[in-house]
């Protein structure tokens, strides 16, 4: 039951942050549009969370927990604030450099990141400027990484799972009341994310203090549990971020396609990560410092039922919120996003962009799971061999697609970009779940038969009411009552799943960890 309360804390925090992300994404785009401007504004913040994620949230928190929970199980408490003390300061060290080191190269990261923009000499001027004024939010960002680490490995979700939220109601004022103020209007929101990450920080230091473990920081590298997080965190650099480097590869071939391309598959993106955030983050957030904790404790039977749980909740919520995404495209994009500065045009290349991406949505949560049960045993080399062949697969797939679309008239070159994501993501969980398979870690068993028919029943009683209720859909209405039409057409498909579910003898208790 733990797990499931920490799993909730964590899922209504994230889904509180996702909700509040829509009506940013509703607000910016109604304010910017889906071109120039807020390409820019993608482009330049893109970067930023990109390292916050290779090194913050991604490669240093797969690295860090484990060390940290097996210093918590079998050290002193001293020996863990002299861990926690002599990470802070390198960390401390290493990101201001890096975040020094960025705003001087910032016109050549730009051109690596979007050579697209080189030839517009005024877009390109513009986001060299934005991205130099969000570069400190990398900063930032990675102390609040760290400091949720050290949280969520002594069983508290709270404020790292409600710190995201924050930056959600900062660029919502940033473009509510900022943008009549500024010169250049886009620069409002690159001055309301370094609000949000100096909050987002902020907000831990009381609960890590009242831990006592608000340690000053001492930079120390030679510190063996510095050295050991060090060890794992160079290959799971590369192996957490896969997904972060597939977005800057398809980045780099949007900003060579028409204008509003790059705004078109960030809207998309960010549709998808809504079912990611609510269930997949979760589970991934709360399941690693448990995975950690069993393989401490050398508990095999337990380490293998985690993940076995995992994967029931993942598929359980995974599958049909693939599905939905496809069938409901349109309208939602339509619903949230259609009004102001966001034309017929951008719902129309919006929603091809979220059909494409929406195959890919299982296999990004199941990531999730999949990769803690590496990350738990310190093996981070594994999971590095699959992202090589996940961003192969991207790349290859990408330049397979443009060449042959480019032909079609119906096609959007985009589309390309998004079936190569979900491609990609389909080959990294595959073969997570192939290697956790041959070495006796976790495997679908038999129980998983009976599962996967409720399952299947289920998911079609599902697209059976959302195509009967796509039929009753006017998109010509107000948006306030677009919007509760998909409500509506949500509700009615998430009731027809959850009946048949019930009616092939599936219940809650099945979940339990």
């Amino acid at each position: 039951m733990a797990l499931w309360r920490s799993t909730f804390v964590v899922s209504a925090m994230t889904m509180l942050s996702r909700v509040l992300g829509l009506v940013r994404d509703m607000v910016l785009l109604n304010v910017f549009g889906a071109g120039k401007e807020f390409d820019v504004f993608v482009v330049a913040f893109r970067i930023p969370n990109f390292f916050r994620r290779l090194f913050a949230e991604g490669a240093f928190s797969q690295a860090f927990i484990p060390v940290l929970t097996e210093y918590k199980t079998g050290r002193l408490h001293a020996e863990v604030q002299i861990l926690i003390s002599r990470v802070f300061g390198c960390l401390l060290m290493l990101m201001s450099t890096i975040t020094l080191i960025a705003m001087i190269a910032a016109p050549t990261i730009v051109y690596v990141y979007a050579p697209g923009f080189h030839d517009h000499p005024e877009k390109f001027a513009h986001a060299v400027q934005m991205f130099r004024l969000t570069i400190p939010y990398l900063m930032f960002m990675s102390l609040t990484a760290f400091a949720s680490s050290i949280l969520n490995s002594y069983g508290s979700f709270f404020s790292p799972a409600f710190s995201p939220v924050l930056l959600n109601i900062a660029m919502i004022a940033g473009a509510w009341w900022l943008t009549p103020y500024m010169d250049t209007p886009i620069l409002s929101l690159g001055w309301a994310v370094i609000a949000a990450g100096i909050i987002q920080l902020a907000i831990q230091i009381p609960e890590l203090w009242h831990k006592k473990l608000l340690i000053p920081p001492k930079v120390d590298f030679k510190h063996e549990g510095v050295r050991q997080i060090l060890k794992l965190m160079l290959p799971a650099l590369f192996g957490v971020s896969v997904t972060q480097i597939n977005l800057l590869l398809n980045t780099i071939w949007a900003s060579f396609m028409q204008d509003g391309s790059v705004s078109w598959l960030y809207s998309a993106e960010r549709m998808t990560e809504l079912p990611l955030g609510l269930i997949g983050v979760a589970i991934g957030t709360v399941i690693l410092p448990s995975l950690s904790a069993r393989h401490a404790e050398q508990d095999t039977q337990k380490f293998r039922a985690m993940i076995d749980w995992g994967a029931r909740v993942i598929i359980l919520v995974g599958v049909p919120a693939s599905i939905a995404l496809f069938m409901l495209s349109t309208p939602i994009i339509q619903s949230l996003f259609q009004r102001g500065e966001f034309t017929v045009q951008d719902t129309q290349m919006t929603a091809l962009a979220l059909q494409c991406m929406s195959g890919g949505v299982l296999a990004f949560m199941l990531i999730k799971i999949f990769a803690p049960g590496f990350y738990a045993q310190k093996d981070t080399k594994t999971p590095v061999r699959i992202g090589l062949a996940a961003v192969a697969t991207n790349a290859i797939m990408n330049v397979i697609l443009i060449s042959i679309f480019k032909h079609i008239d119906w096609y959007a070159p985009h589309m390309a970009l998004g079936i190569s994501s979900s491609t990609s993501a389909l080959v990294n969980a595959g073969l997570l779940y192939y290697f956790l398979h041959k070495r006796g870690i976790f495997s679908f068993g038999l129980h998983w038969k009976k599962i996967a028919v409720q399952y299947m029943v289920a998911n079609l009683a599902m697209v059976f009411a959302l195509a009967v209720g796509l039929h009753f859909y006017d998109g010509t209405l107000s948006q306030w009552l677009r919007i509760s039409e998909v409500v509506g057409l949500c509700l009615i498909g998430t009731l027809a799943y959850a009946v048949a579910l019930l009616a092939t003898g599936f219940r809650p208790r099945h979940l339990r960890p």
